[in-house]
């Protein structure tokens, strides 16, 4: 498992990093995330600090609403850079397309989604499942991969068991469920406290919590871009870093108050407890390099759900360069 632990932080980029960066000469880079989340607190960090304003970066944020609309974003040239799972890459490659996704960072390492039912269960096991209808998300999707996962691992049967739906599109499988569809839901959060406050839904479990360490949320650009702008990349890849670094050094309240603009519907006392939470169960990887280790244990799971016909080799979709160097050139001091 990976985590990391430090307290105050000073934050010293050596030169190399800055060649090329100007605060006068300002790219714009558009950014497509999977979906708009807590879960990814530190992007908004780098965001808000003034992280990719100092490595020269202007993002342009939209919410892609799901892996495959991110993806399709990223491959049509609406998008320089896709935010989620390292699946998505997988299967572009396995399709046999020229210009692929590769990855060159990675944010998360667990899953960020809980399992919410329709009433209050302070006594919740999986067995409880058996005989329920689950929303779960697309089909081939890391939520849903994810979420098999864990139920077979609690010796879920995931065909004579349960019903597990993979129908309801990402964005809305919230009102889906509070509609009256399922028995339970799997969603992230605000999106699952939320419900919880308005009595429409409760947390039971945390999947992340329960699947453990997975390569969960990365950011990849199309082999082309990556070749030609190697410098938006490394600039990219440094704000991220540094964004990760001050999450990690700052308490659940400080982190909350810079994020609070990205979710106005939020209260902000609820945001503290989100980051808890998502910090309690090592949510964010200490560094950006996405590892092999990492990339064949989420190709395991997707092996595991039947979605895989044939791995995708690590060197074709995967490039450490910009995250070792942004780790080695970052100097970080207690």
């Amino acid at each position: 498992m990976y985590k990391f632990t430090a307290t105050i932080l000073i934050i010293i980029i050596l030169p190399i990093v800055l060649l090329g960066c100007s605060t006068n000469n300002t790219t714009t880079v558009r950014l497509t995330e999977v979906t708009h989340s807590v879960f990814y607190a530190p992007q908004y960090i780098a965001m808000t600090q003034g992280f990719f304003k100092e490595e020269g970066l202007e993002i342009k944020l939209s919410n892609g609403k799901g892996a495959d609309k991110t993806m399709t974003a990223l491959l049509s040239g609406q998008a320089d850079i896709g935010f989620m799972g390292p699946e998505a890459s997988v299967y572009v490659y396995n399709q046999g397309k020229k210009d692929y996704a590769v990855n060159f960072a990675q944010l998360t390492q667990k899953d960020g989604s809980f399992l919410v039912g329709k009433e209050k269960d302070g006594s919740f096991t999986f067995a409880k499942l058996k005989g329920k209808t689950i929303i779960g998300g697309r089909k081939g999707g890391m939520p849903e991969m994810t979420l098999e996962y864990v139920l077979k691992k609690h010796n879920i049967n995931i065909s004579d068991d349960l019903t597990l739906r993979c129908d309801i599109q990402f964005s809305m499988m919230a009102g889906a469920f509070t509609a009256g569809e399922g028995d339970y839901v799997t969603l992230f959060e605000p999106v699952a406290t939320t419900l919880q406050m308005e009595n429409k839904g409760y947390i039971v479990a945390s999947i992340g919590e329960e699947a453990g360490y997975i390569p969960y949320t990365c950011y990849c650009a199309t082999k082309s871009y990556i070749n030609e702008n190697p410098e938006i990349i490394q600039s990219f890849t440094n704000a991220i870093y540094k964004g990760m670094l001050w999450t990690e050094s700052h308490t659940n309240e400080e982190i909350a108050e810079q994020i609070a603009d990205q979710f106005p519907e939020t209260d902000k006392e609820v945001l503290v407890k989100l980051i808890k939470r998502y910090k309690d169960q090592d949510t964010w990887k200490p560094n950006p390099i996405l590892t092999k280790e990492g990339l064949n244990h989420m190709m395991d799971i997707i092996e595991l759900a039947g979605e895989l016909e044939k791995r995708a080799p690590y060197e074709k979709i995967v490039t450490t360069e910009f995250a070792e160097n942004a780790v080695k050139n970052i100097i970080v001091i207690k």
